[in-house]
């Protein structure tokens, strides 16, 4: 890990000296790649282990082709540096090379960011997105360069050994696949799974209707009306003219992982008390509030979350090393807790800090309205 920090710093040099020229491809693979490479543990002098222009079977070449025991585990396609690794040519063009070869991964790099693909996925290329991760700050804003490091760390010649992007994409496809099928369920569940559920309750005055509708209450959020104390102040009417906005707008184009993410802590934060959480949808963020008390802001990242809590810092006890003081810190969500989450295990860990900010919240606006 230590030499890959290292390896982050020093390129992170480089780009800001080469940032704003036109860095063509070759220029790249040599100041930014090939450091990388050799950082994550892949001897990019070596072919048994760093194969370059690897030949695939329509002809043509992968700029890396990393490999395992000499058999190639993970495509790597360069771009030059100011490419935006957005066309979907090119991104199709190296799950393709991988997929015909029987490598399940392969990446999309302009030097500065990655983008790993899963390409046994069955999906169109660019949703075979599983995560990005950059040297560029800029694009990690709010994480620690430990963070940013454990994240390139995943593709490492240890790593990739050890199957760890295996392990993250089989979790985090496998959980999507499956919340799409409960969606699909319980939404409208067939009759076998009505007969179930009514076998499992055991009250036969319980009709298949009423478990239905049972369903859709549980599983998707009811329209939500404002809930307001005993004796409510002034409410002003909303602006007119004011844009309202989807989901897609903060998961468009980001990583499966991301998405995976924002939707478990979506789902989270509305089941702390349903009807009562309120979630809207802000241009930068996203809102959960019980009440006028927002407990929880989410900014989505194409490398992960930055959640924000209405808590004071100093009362934490034992913060996380992803959480950190923002009251003196300009950012765009409401609370001074900031948590940058990366992966599952960091949003299952913290939803203790977020159980404590929405319970804290709560809690003042039932006051509110004694």
């Amino acid at each position: 890990m230590t030499t890959v920090i290292s390896c982050i710093e020093r390129l992170r040099v480089e780009l800001d000296r080469h940032r704003k020229r036109d860095l063509k491809e070759y220029p790249t693979r040599v100041i930014f790649i090939d450091p990388m490479l050799e950082a994550l543990g892949w001897d990019v002098r070596d072919p048994d282990e760093a194969e370059l222009e690897y030949a695939t079977i329509d002809g043509r070449s992968v700029d890396y082709a990393l490999k395992l025991n000499r058999k190639p585990v993970l495509f790597i396609e360069a771009k030059p540096l100011r490419d935006p690794l957005g066309d979907i040519k090119s991104i199709t063009q190296v799950v393709s090379y991988a997929a015909n070869a029987g490598v399940d991964w392969c990446i999309l790099t302009n030097g500065a960011t990655y983008k790993v693909y899963r390409t046994t996925e069955k999906a169109e290329a660019p949703d075979k997105l599983l995560f990005e991760v950059s040297i560029d700050p800029k694009e990690t804003a709010g994480m620690s360069i430990q963070q940013v490091a454990a994240l390139f760390g995943r593709f490492s010649s240890d790593a990739m050994a050890e199957r760890v992007l295996d392990g993250i994409g089989e979790q985090i496809f496998t959980t999507a696949k499956v919340r799409k099928a409960l969606d699909k369920l319980f939404m409208a569940p067939p009759n076998t799974l009505v007969r179930l559920i009514r076998s499992t309750i055991g009250d036969d005055t319980v009709k298949p209707q009423q478990v239905r509708d049972a369903l859709q209450r549980l599983w998707a959020q009811p329209p939500q009306v404002p809930i307001t104390p005993p004796h409510p102040p002034t409410v002003k009417p909303p602006k007119v003219g004011r844009k309202e906005y989807t989901e897609e707008r903060h998961t468009e184009g980001k990583p499966q992982e991301v998405i995976e993410l924002l939707r478990t802590i979506d789902k989270w934060c509305l089941e702390l008390e349903p009807g009562r959480v309120q979630r809207r949808y802000l241009s930068k963020y996203v809102r959960y509030s019980h009440g006028k008390n927002i407990f929880c802001c989410v900014h989505v990242q194409k490398s992960g979350l930055r959640v924000w809590l209405k808590l004071d810092f100093s009362d934490l006890e034992s913060p996380p090393e992803y959480a950190r003081d923002v009251s003196r810190i300009g950012h765009w969500g409401v609370g001074d807790v900031e948590l940058a989450i990366d992966n599952l295990d960091k949003l299952q860990d913290a939803k203790g800090l977020m159980r404590q900010s929405f319970d804290e919240n709560r809690q003042s606006f039932m006051q509110a309205g004694t």
